[in-house]
């Protein structure tokens, strides 16, 4: 999320990550900064529509039939690796089964993309957002492999390289916020047995993990005389009306109550609860509901929801399809959760529609995205600031189209597009992660090494060891176990569903996909 100055941006990839980078030809590269280790201890809402979209697609059903498909290569460098065959299937009855042990590969696939996405994004975080001459000189292709020009000049030696962060063998994932208010909301869900949180259960969630700014923390101060806590924009807004007026979501996101609810924050705090209702994006809705409306209203809460219903159809996409035709389609069924007159429905629409004249040209279709909406102001959108959920929105989606399903390809152009660069590349690295699966991860990057372990006291307190004898708190292998039994419930409990013990298997009632529109909350 936003450091709003180049230093902190310095400071955050200094004192938090170790940056792994590999070259084109994937050797690795060895000038890199050096790790500073944090001394601290280990430290009902359903929505009510009064519309539907009933421009819907036919559900294409998935069926045993699977083949793997080849990954489409680029100039990453990368080899060509096979998709991970599908077990999922419908059932005579018609309802959808799934393999709770392929489920569980997929969700440490989620984190490890998600992990690998954040840390290369955040190297170019907020360098090039059009607001000054300087900043308007965006990145291109060009600038992979090469010294970060931004960061560079505040950090002491050599300076970080633009290129993919892959943590190997005891070089821990650090938290970020891309991905630790989801593994708070894993932790809630997880330990009070719930799938849908309460506004409380948020509420006292967010003040037990999450550092109090007034009062000091291990970070030091941040530019603005307060204490580093690793929050921003609607997050930090959202969070000190909790402290100081025990207030609860969705009054937290009240444009009366937080000035800063059309900023990015829900879009990269909340995907995960798709991935925790397989299949059923109406289950996901629900349980996003408040999480999404803690920080976000209006176009911002609809953006968010986009993402999510897009994870919750990752498990019924066409195992037929290849990545690019998946993601398309999971794009395509998301859309529909956008109201007409909303201004990302036309982002939607307006980058969809440079990527089919220009399919080969990203760098093109992203000044696009400048010219008509920052510095002109179309479909209704007024450009905020470079931690905004329009803008950032209309970035991930030139990576998601231009990326065509190529995990290394869509993290390369996510972080060089722009803006808040770490956000919507995490969310697509979590994506694509979660449909190849760990070990589609690993094979993409040529990584079979990839680090498993998780340090969220690097930006969180007060939350459980789960691994007192290992470096960090938590792995993704963990992390996963439990987001199964998040998943379990929700089927069982959400969704009408049952657990097959006997073939480790969910069967869950499938539901078609007339996606209504997002509503505003009634005043």
């Amino acid at each position: 999320m936003k450091k709003y100055l180049p230093w902190l941006t310095a400071c955050l990839l200094s004192s938090i990550m170790t940056i792994s980078c590999s070259n084109k030809s994937n050797s690795s590269n060895d000038e890199s900064i050096d790790d500073s280790s944090n001394d601290t201890e280990k430290i009902n809402s359903t929505e009510s529509e009064s519309e539907t979209n009933t421009d819907s697609v036919e559900d294409e059903s998935t069926d045993s039939d699977t083949r793997t498909d080849s990954i489409e290569d680029t100039d990453t460098g990368f080899p060509v690796c096979d998709e991970p065959v599908s077990t999922t299937y419908t059932n005579t009855d018609g309802n959808l089964v799934i393999s709770r042990k392929q489920y569980q590969n997929q969700l440490e696939g989620f984190w490890l993309g998600e992990s690998i996405a954040n840390h290369t994004g955040l190297i170019t975080e907020l360098d090039k957002d059009g607001t000054t001459t300087e900043k308007s000189d965006f990145y291109t292709d060009a600038n992979w492999g090469l010294p970060d020009p931004v960061v560079g000049s505040w950090v002491t030696g050599k300076p970080p390289i633009v290129d993919f962060v892959l943590n190997r063998t005891n070089n821990i994932w650090r938290s970020d916020d891309d991905t630790d208010l989801e593994y708070i909301y894993l932790h809630l869900l997880s330990t009070l047995k719930t799938s849908i949180l309460t506004p409380e259960q948020i509420r006292d969630g967010w003040i037990a993990y999450i550092w109090d700014e007034t009062k000091e923390t291990p970070y030091g101060l941040d530019w603005d005389g307060t204490y580093q806590n690793w929050l921003w924009v609607s997050n930090q807004s959202a969070h000190t009306l909790m402290l100081e007026q025990n207030m609860v979501p969705p009054d937290t996101s009240d444009p009366v109550n937080n000035k800063n609810y059309l900023m990015i924050d829900a879009q990269l705090t909340t995907e995960i609860f798709g991935v925790f209702a397989p299949a059923r994006w109406d289950v996901a809705l629900d349980m996003a509901y408040l999480p999404i409306r803690t920080t976000a209203r209006d176009e911002a809460a609809w953006i968010s929801e986009f993402y999510v219903i897009m994870h919750s159809l990752a498990s019924v996409v066409d195992p037929e399809l290849t990545m690019e035709e998946k993601v398309m389609w999971l794009a395509k069924q998301a859309r529909k959760r956008l109201p007409e007159d909303s201004f990302a429905s036309g982002m939607y629409d307006y980058v969809l529609s440079e990527f089919e004249k220009n399919p080969d040209n990203w760098e093109d279709a992203r000044d696009q995205v400048y010219t008509h909406y920052q510095d002109s102001s179309n479909d209704g959108y007024r450009f905020l600031n470079a931690s905004d959920a329009g803008i950032n929105f209309a970035a991930s989606l030139v990576s998601l189209f231009y990326g065509r399903g190529h995990l290394p390809r869509t993290i390369q152009i996510g972080s060089l597009a722009g803006w808040d660069s770490d956000n919507p590349t995490a969310t697509w690295g979590g994506l694509l992660g979660f449909l190849l699966g760990a070990d589609g991860v690993k094979c993409a990057f040529a990584a079979p090494d990839l680090e498993y372990g998780y340090l969220i006291s690097a930006t969180r307190k007060d939350l459980p060891d789960h691994t007192p004898d290992s470096p960090g708190e938590d792995n993704f292998t963990l992390m996963a176990s439990r987001g199964l039994e998040i998943t379990d419930r929700a089927i069982v409990e959400e969704m009408g569903g049952t657990i097959d013990t006997e073939n480790n298997s969910w069967i869950i009632p499938v539901k078609d996909l007339n996606i209504p529109y997002g509503t505003k909350i009634d005043k």
